[in-house]
């Protein structure tokens, strides 16, 4: 049976009421719970398959592969599945973190005691080198970010270690310009992005051919959405960073934004900390990353969450996206991953 013809008694179930008024909120958050439960054995299974194949294609296709980690839940997932994909054997790849300076501890801290636990190498690239390199110029100001520097330092690190393929955990529904990306994303050497003329991936297949200096960046979790993601970490009862859950933080508000506010922070006139109980959809770079405000406390509970809200995680809680209709697009043609 198709997952249309399963969604089907959902649409018609949710038009039905006693009275023949449309349905409440909640009725139709709970079918669309009910109908995500039946579909999930298969649905779920589908996405992992699919994702295993991917890194497994990776592995047979190219040379030097490296595996984007940074202790989000993203590359969490992507740590599973390749554990799925070549266990009990070692990673094909090694993991590597673009480490801005300005991560949360949190993940940090996460992302080093996964790495140990795994066995497996980890890269960590700094833009904090690639400042003091005089590569890249660090901003100042109350908006300062390094987000947009990890870019040059990203770059620099495929080549220094003349990497051929990039795995990343970015998924279409984040983003506009991240669901125009193909599942294996060419890129130039100069770590551009086109996104007018990319490959075709027919029926599953990937074009691995790439000419010397150029690489690919492959996204396994490309049809996977926010929701899938929990639900998976659920399914696999995965640990995730303290982060994702409720707490009291330090905060002030920006831009109708709540960002952590922490010692030497530059604040703008009439902004001020205040303590928020929040937690984080995403953990990027704290200058650029908001919380949202949450009692979920359980991953059961952000999956209730997730399954009834309507902004994406990125349009939420990221600041680097809001710049212009196109921030996003314009940083990954420059070799934003």
């Amino acid at each position: 049976m198709s997952m249309s013809t399963l969604r089907k008694p959902l649409a018609h179930e949710a038009r039905r009421s006693p009275n023949g008024h449309a349905p409440h909120a909640a009725d139709v958050v709970q079918l669309r719970a009910r109908s995500r439960a039946q579909l999930r054995p298969t649905h779920l299974r589908a996405l992992e398959s699919e994702a295993v194949h991917v890194l497994r294609e990776v592995a047979a296709g190219f040379e030097r592969p490296v595996l984007l980690f940074s202790g989000g839940k993203d590359s969490i997932v992507l740590l599973r599945l390749a554990e799925k994909a070549f266990r009990p054997g070692r990673f094909p790849f090694p993991l590597m973190h673009i480490d801005t300076g300005e991560n949360f501890p949190e993940a940090i801290e996460f992302r080093d005691r996964r790495v140990t636990q795994l066995g497996e190498r980890l890269i960590v690239a700094r833009v904090q080198d690639s400042i003091d390199q005089g590569r890249v110029v660090e901003e100042v100001g109350p908006r300062a970010s390094r987000n947009r520097l990890q870019t040059t330092t990203l770059l620099d690190a495929i080549a220094e270690h003349r990497f051929d393929a990039a795995i990343g955990g970015a998924r279409r529904d984040e983003e506009r310009a991240r669901a125009k990306e193909r599942v294996f994303s060419f890129r130039n050497d100069f770590g551009h992005w086109d996104p007018k003329h990319q490959r075709p991936e027919l029926w599953n297949l990937y074009n691995t051919q790439i000419k010397p200096g150029e690489h690919v960046r492959v996204f396994p979790l490309s049809n996977w959405t926010e929701l899938d993601i929990w639900e998976y970490i659920h399914d696999e009862t995965l640990e995730v960073p303290s982060i994702y859950f409720s707490h009291t933080r330090q905060t002030f508000t920006r831009d109708g934004m709540l960002y952590a506010y922490r010692p030497g922070q530059e604040l703008l006139p009439g902004e001020t900390p205040a303590t928020e109980t929040v937690r984080y959809r995403t953990v990027g770079d704290m200058s650029c990353t908001g919380a949202t405000r949450s009692t979920a406390t359980t991953i059961t509970q952000i999956v209730q969450e997730i399954a009834a809200t309507r902004i994406t995680e990125r349009g939420e809680t990221r600041a680097d996206d809001k710049t212009s209709e196109a921030a996003m697009e314009d940083r990954k043609k420059d070799g934003y991953f």
